[in-house]
């Protein structure tokens, strides 16, 4: 089965395509990973990506999809695979579909609230990289592990969580009507457990 998962920031996409990873055995394939791989392995795609890369520019389009591409020819996706943060677009949901058949478009649906209230809660330890939500931990602002002090990430502030959640609304949120058009949405309200979550994406695959 060929499986794409949609959703805004902070719905869960990584790590439901984790667990649906270990119960199908098939890989979970996302961009940041492809193109650090065909950047290791030094393909064609992958110097181009580079370049950009290391010039602090946005990989074009027609590079990432080429990676995609290489990436799906490989013999670990001949019994299905998971695509994760890839599509963005229509533009390439429409150039991956002249390569690929995708079976189902997995939508992780979220309130906008409901994510910033999660991400924003967000603290890492700077020490041994724990992760814990303001709501676990009692008032308290330190590591349970090893008693640093725990900090929340640029990338969790409030402004850059609506910032994101702007450009999904933008650029990839118009997918989710792509794939309904197609038949092959299905839709996961993702506001339960991990484990809650999980179940309904199963149930989602299965009808």
């Amino acid at each position: 089965m060929n499986i794409i998962f949609l959703g805004p920031p902070g719905a869960g996409k990584g790590t439901q395509a984790q667990l649906l990873t270990k119960e199908l055995g098939i890989p979970q394939i996302s961009t940041g990973d492809m193109l650090r791989k065909a950047m290791r392995e030094g393909t064609k795609t992958g110097l181009e990506a580079k370049r950009y890369v290391e010039s602090g520019g946005l990989v074009p389009d027609e590079v990432v999809i080429a990676i995609v591409k290489e990436r799906l020819a490989e013999d670990d996706c001949k019994n299905g695979y998971m695509l994760d943060g890839f599509p963005r677009t229509v533009f390439q949901a429409e150039e991956l579909a002249k390569f690929a058949k995708i079976d189902v478009a997995v939508d992780l649906d979220l309130p906008d609230e409901v994510i910033v209230e999660r991400l924003s809660g967000r603290r890492v330890c700077p020490n041994c990289n724990a992760t814990y939500h303001v709501s676990q931990l009692g008032g308290s602002t330190v590591c349970k592990n090893c008693g640093a002090e725990l900090i929340q990430r640029k990338d969790d502030s409030e402004e850059t969580i609506r910032n994101r959640l702007k450009v999904y609304t933008e650029q990839t949120a118009p997918l989710i009507d792509y794939y309904r058009r197609q038949g092959i949405l299905r839709t996961v309200d993702c506001q339960g457990t991990v484990e809650e979550n999980f179940a309904l994406v199963k149930r989602a695959l299965e009808a």
